[in-house]
């Protein structure tokens, strides 16, 4: 068994999570091969933590490797074009049968309540029904569809209701029409277009690996949407590694600030994503951060008008023109409409592997937005991307603000050689520095 301590080192250090996805709407999915692996029953009782934290859970379920059995059991042939499933009619009650037995499935272990079981009082509610209406995908180079189909609308204000009741949502890769009609879904699809619908927080997308490998092999912890889409370009990924990531790509577009693509296999893997700063898997974020760009020789003046009146408050050291020129390649700014409203400036010591996160500053009408969490997300890449393994600032002001996001209280005999031998006594800054460590920081 771990050491206690461990346990609760890490139950106290999730509270940052937990508040932070209290009452938000999370869009998760379960592929097919989820369904049937062995991890199902941990990640169910996972499934049923985050419903007790407050978190209005949606859950979007494949039926892919069941839908195959049934058709083999009844003799029928599998057809697929552009990467779809071709649903003839006759196909149709194997897909429904499939489908349902799973919905089943996961409302009897939704309903346990054993005594010596995780999920023991835990009366989860469980609710399905019409909620996706669908269309035909039609003929496709010649192919026709038949009923396989694509998402049209997700009835948001149902699904809303519901989850204000507490229920979890179980939404099957199945859509209707107003024709009566049912159409074969794929469950990316359902989940990309219930997150953008629902404005949902996140979307965690379970997958048979950790994530999204580089073309070494190794996982890629964070993409933003332009650097996924340029990978799903390359068309160098696997068949399911680019469904899930076009998924989390489709869904970051339409306004989901954050897509995971996780493990079913990991035990443990939805809520080390969730509620670790490391996490497990590959995070793909929107585009939040396309106005937080790397500074350029005319944004010094911007810079200069941003940060003058905190120099004449004593808040950040003088900086002349002449030293904001040479060092404009160190700052990052915010912009808005052509203005400079936020700044910042990465100093590197590589022989530490630290940074220093110098001139941070926010104009005071754009303060309490989140700009200057944006800023230091920002700055906190690059500085991970670089290799280096931590970051620190000096402040006389702002400490708490820093202590918040994840920066400790050091001593100046901490900081790198070069720094030390610079530090002014006389301004009493505090000294504060943040483990980068690959994470992603305190969620906002």
């Amino acid at each position: 068994m771990s050491d206690p301590k461990d346990w609760l080192y890490w139950f106290r250090h999730s509270s940052p999570y937990i508040n932070a996805h209290r009452g938000r709407t999370v869009v998760l999915t379960l592929s097919g091969e989820a369904l049937a692996h062995d991890n199902l029953i941990n990640i169910i009782h996972d499934i049923t933590l985050l419903a007790s934290l407050g978190v209005r859970l949606v859950v979007v379920y494949g039926a892919r490797p069941q839908i195959q059995e049934r058709l083999q059991a009844a003799g029928r042939d599998s057809h697929y074009h552009g990467g779809l499933r071709v649903t003839a009619e006759d196909d149709l009650p194997s897909v429904l049968e499939a489908v349902g037995r799973l919905r089943s499935l996961l409302e009897s272990q939704l309903s346990m309540g054993l005594v010596n079981s995780p999920m023991h009082g835990a009366r989860i509610r469980v609710c399905s029904g019409n909620l996706v209406t669908a269309r035909p995908v039609g003929v496709l180079d010649g192919v026709d569809l038949a009923y396989t189909g694509r998402v049209r609308s997700i009835d948001r204000e149902a699904i809303n209701n519901l989850l204000a009741q507490g229920q979890i949502v179980l939404l099957p890769p199945l859509g209707y029409s107003p024709t009566g009609d049912v159409f074969n879904l794929s469950y990316e699809d359902v989940a990309s277009h219930a997150a953008a619908s629902l404005s949902a927080e996140k979307l965690i997308i379970t997958t048979g690996r950790n994530g999204i490998p580089d073309a070494s092999g190794e996982l890629l912890r964070e993409l933003n949407l332009h650097q996924a889409q340029a990978l799903l370009k390359t068309g160098e990924l696997q068949q399911d590694d680019g469904d899930v990531l076009g998924a989390a790509c489709r869904a970051c577009a339409a306004g989901v600030r954050r897509a995971h693509i996780i493990s079913y296999q990991e035990d443990g893997a939805l809520l080390q994503e969730l509620f670790t700063r490391d996490g497990l898997g590959t995070l793909v974020s929107d585009d939040d951060y396309e106005h937080v760009r790397q500074a350029r020789a005319e944004d010094i003046s911007g810079i200069q008008e941003l940060i003058q009146p905190l120099e004449e408050q004593g808040v950040l050291v003088r900086r002349p023109r002449e030293l904001i020129e040479t060092e404009i390649d160190r700052f990052v700014v915010d912009e808005r409409d052509g203005t400079v409203v936020g700044c910042a400036a990465l100093y590197r010591f590589p022989g530490e592997q630290t940074g220093e996160l110098a001139c941070f500053a926010v104009s005071d009408h754009y303060r309490r937005s989140g700009r200057g969490d944006r800023i230091l997300a920002v700055v906190e890449r690059q500085a991970r991307a670089e290799g280096l393994q931590q970051l620190f600032v000096l402040t006389t002001q702002t400490d708490h603000w820093f202590r918040e996001r994840g920066f400790a209280p050091v001593s100046a005999e901490e900081l790198p050689a070069q720094k030390r031998a610079g530090y002014r006594q006389e301004r009493k800054s505090k000294v504060l520095m943040k483990p980068l460590s690959g994470g992603r920081g305190v969620p906002d």
